[in-house]
């Protein structure tokens, strides 16, 4: 896939290209992801091919992502030429509950912290990394809409959110004027194919790009992990994640590397429902 081939992000004028680099693994103060090094030779890759679209979040690494994201940008004066996608949603605040969440009080907070670790004025692409069930369509658009209008964001977009949810923020967004979103960020590989059901489709009708999350199925596509290695190596994101409640780590069951095996993924003709 050519890296400086762009594409507009849904109906906007956001020029992107399709492969985004996803820098969740920058930074090891989860006990895995890559060393300082490491993740600027995979930055300096990226950009070398052409490639202009970074992905993050607030709490990836503990910040540590947006941190390096923005020390990598800055080192090659490439601001003007990256597009850098940033998340909010999740709390880092133990005790706090306005620290979290898709509230007002939580993004304008969230917002101020992304700009500072990235060191940069305005944030390209600005995603709810999660819908929290408890806050109003009509406030999350007011409220991203209120960041574009003072310039600290560019464009919006939804992630982990009911297809209806999207279809109503983005009326909401129609009626009022507001900002639109530009994109959907979801879950999609051969091994969940869920969003074939209603995101595509409410994609093309209302003007929202979609964007992929975990393409290789947390890595179980990858051919990496055998069925036979149930502890897996010892060390790394899947074994410090087999204890919690993590979706990622679901995956790792027989029916999913069933489903893996060449020549079932060969036969997917139809809509999956995950594994």
């Amino acid at each position: 896939m050519s890296l400086d081939s762009y594409y507009t992000l849904g109906k906007s004028g956001l020029r992107v290209s399709r492969l985004a680099l996803g820098t969740m693994t920058f930074g090891t103060e989860w006990g895995w992801g890559a060393d300082e090094e490491t993740a600027r030779q995979l930055f300096n890759t990226y950009i070398e091919a052409g490639g202009n679209f970074i992905d993050t979040a607030d709490l990836y690494t503990g910040g540590t992502s947006e941190t390096w994201l923005g020390k990598f940008v800055a080192e090659r004066n490439l601001r003007d030429r990256t597009v850098i996608a940033t998340k909010f949603s999740y709390n880092a605040e133990p005790g706090n509950p306005n620290a979290g969440g898709n509230g007002r009080k939580n993004m304008m907070r969230a917002v101020e912290g992304s700009l500072k670790r990235l060191g940069t004025d305005y944030i390209d692409l600005y995603i709810l990394h999660t819908w929290d069930r408890i806050t109003p369509a009509e406030e999350v658009m007011r409220t991203m809409d209120d960041l574009v209008r003072s310039g600290k964001v560019r464009y919006l977009g939804l992630s982990d959110t009911p297809a209806w949810y999207a279809a109503r923020a983005q009326t909401l967004a129609e009626w009022r004027d507001y900002e639109p979103l530009s994109t959907l960020q979801l879950e999609y590989s051969l091994l969940e194919r869920n969003i074939e059901r209603e995101f595509i489709d409410l994609g093309t009708e209302l003007g929202m790009g979609v964007m992929v999350w975990s393409p290789l199925a947390s890595g179980l596509l990858s051919g990496k992990y055998k069925p036979s290695e149930s502890n897996f190596s010892g060390e790394g994101r899947l074994e410090m994640m087999k204890d919690s409640a993590n979706p990622a780590f679901q995956k790792f069951n027989d029916t999913c590397y069933a489903q893996a095996a060449p020549t079932q993924l060969a036969n997917r003709g139809r809509i999956g429902v995950g594994c």
